[in-house]
């Protein structure tokens, strides 16, 4: 994907970070005219299930589903013919899992799309959760700087057959100057000018985000918690047009 080939709309994912099923198309009705994709996470699939999906698709809109499946390849592989038949836009895997389960996560939903006739899912990596920075790291024994790091888990992720990666905005101009054009990156992390950090470490703002290399930038709280998420979006939106 060029980075000059798409609008912003198509480039900013809505984190649907709430806890129901009522409060999440209640965001997806004020948002749904601005937003093109929003990401399901953990909570709000736990609490609906796979119904959400439905719920966000039947809005004209496309999902990112955010389960971060690592476990063991034969168990991924059947996660990820699932998710295809969901009919997702893109769903992630943790790139720790390791090459083997990266890549049968790739081939399992590369056959099912094949069986159902539809396209397949991008696939992504996550690499280092945004949450951590260099102490973190350490702390849970990996010594290696934080962009080394995302590098060679990138490099993996891309030799596995997946289409790119979960990044923070910090690493995104590394892993395209090295990885090239064709590698999406996705940035959680996201904040506009003048926004909270939240619970995140490395972060950046849409302009910075893009500037650096990302494909898809990724924006929770400071739309879903702003008192007019609509606006939020919008003025979001323009700092990316930058």
């Amino acid at each position: 994907m060029k980075k000059g080939a798409v609008s912003p709309k198509d480039r900013l994912i809505v984190a649907l970070d709430v806890g129901t099923e009522e409060k999440a198309i209640k965001m997806l009705d004020k948002l749904e005219n601005d937003v093109k994709f929003f990401k399901v996470g953990f909570e709000l699939f736990s609490s609906c299930g796979p119904g959400i999906i439905e719920i966000v698709k039947e809005k004209d809109c496309d999902v990112f589903l955010d389960l971060k499946f690592h476990d063991i390849p034969n168990t991924v592989s059947k996660a990820a013919a699932a998710v295809t038949r969901f009919g997702v836009f893109m769903f992630n895997v943790h790139a720790l899992g390791g090459y083997d389960m990266m890549k049968e996560a790739h081939e399992a939903a590369r056959r099912e799309a094949e069986k159902l006739g539809i396209t397949r899912p991008r696939i992504l990596a996550v690499t280092i959760l945004t949450s951590l920075d260099e102490n973190g790291l350490k702390k849970i024994g990996v010594n290696a700087n934080i962009q080394s790091e995302v590098l060679r888990l990138a490099k993996l992720a891309k030799a596995a057959g997946l289409d790119g990666v979960v990044a923070s905005p910090s690493e995104a101009k590394a892993i395209r100057e090295e990885i090239g054009e064709d590698f999406l990156i996705v940035t959680p992390g996201v904040r506009p000018a003048l926004s909270a950090s939240y619970d995140q470490k490395r972060i950046a703002t849409p302009e910075e985000a893009i500037k650096a290399g990302a494909n898809y930038i990724v924006v929770g709280r400071p739309i879903t918690e702003a008192n007019d998420p609509a606006l939020a979006a919008q003025e979001i939106l323009k700092e990316m047009e930058k």
